[in-house]
């Protein structure tokens, strides 16, 4: 189980993630046919069905490694070996293009989210998210929130954002639990570790163990937009085929299930 002290804050593994995507890329370039993706956290389930779909129908396979977008953006510097890049915010695919890291012409923005609180599926709380809601009342005496690196992690940043916008973050700031992505802070409230957290509707949607309290105002933050990219290093012609594969009317339906928004 995980447990809080001091901070409160997750220590990131940067260097564990990078050594492992590295190793999907690499395996995935040797054997010279996979189309490998990195992709953010958030987007875990609605790929892997997406991605199996164009399997079945197209015999082609692809690698795909989930993560904070910022921790994605960081490993494409370094010179991870990959095909397409899908991040959860703006400012993280603009990092990558700037350092023309990613092929401009094949940018687009994909997919839209919204974030959402959620507790336990067997909680009581009942609050309704607006200006100056008592967040930190019902967190209890020693609650967290859990919520992802608002430094880092687009959910963390989307969030802080929002908590600013309705007057609360600064009576939560000192009882925020940061996770290194929006998936883990998803699974401290799912298994109980934190009473109530700060995810993407798409990730509330995937886990029975928690419910959403209720979804924060469009207006309260930057709009959510998930933008994909072939990387500049890409040589794989099925790289172009799989993008355009998701961008399809075939493949909506494993997104929208989820919750996301198809903008193309």
């Amino acid at each position: 189980m995980l447990r809080f002290r001091g901070t409160f804050v997750l220590v990131s593994t940067l260097t564990a993630l990078f050594v492992a995507s590295a190793g999907i890329a690499h395996q995935a370039m040797a054997q010279g046919k996979d189309v490998v993706v990195l992709a953010a956290a958030s987007l875990k389930n609605a790929l892997d069905e997406a991605s199996a779909d164009w399997a079945r129908k197209t015999g082609k396979t692809t690698r795909i490694s989930y993560a904070a977008s910022s921790a994605l953006a960081r490993q494409i510097e370094a010179g991870i070996p990959a095909d397409i890049f899908i991040s959860a915010d703006v400012p993280w695919m603009d990092h990558v293009a700037e350092r023309k890291l990613i092929k401009p012409a094949s940018r687009s923005d994909y997919l839209g989210n919204q974030i959402v609180l959620i507790a336990g599926k067997d909680s009581r709380i009942d609050l309704r998210i607006g200006k100056g809601f008592d967040l930190r009342g019902a967190l209890g005496s020693d609650g967290r929130l859990a919520m992802g690196s608002v430094e880092a992690v687009p959910a963390g940043k989307y969030g802080k954002a929002a908590l600013e916008y309705l007057g609360v973050w600064s009576s939560v700031a000192d009882r925020v639990a940061q996770a290194e992505n929006v998936r883990m802070a998803l699974t401290l409230v799912s298994r109980g570790e934190a009473p109530l957290g700060i995810v993407y509707r798409t990730d509330a949607a995937s886990d029975p163990a928690v419910r959403i309290v209720g979804a924060f105002p469009a207006d309260s933050h930057p709009a959510i937009i998930y933008p994909m990219a072939l990387l500049s290093t890409s040589a794989n012609p099925d790289a172009q085929a799989f993008v355009d594969y998701l961008k399809s009317p075939t493949a909506k339906p494993f997104f929208e299930r989820q919750g996301f928004a198809v903008l193309n």
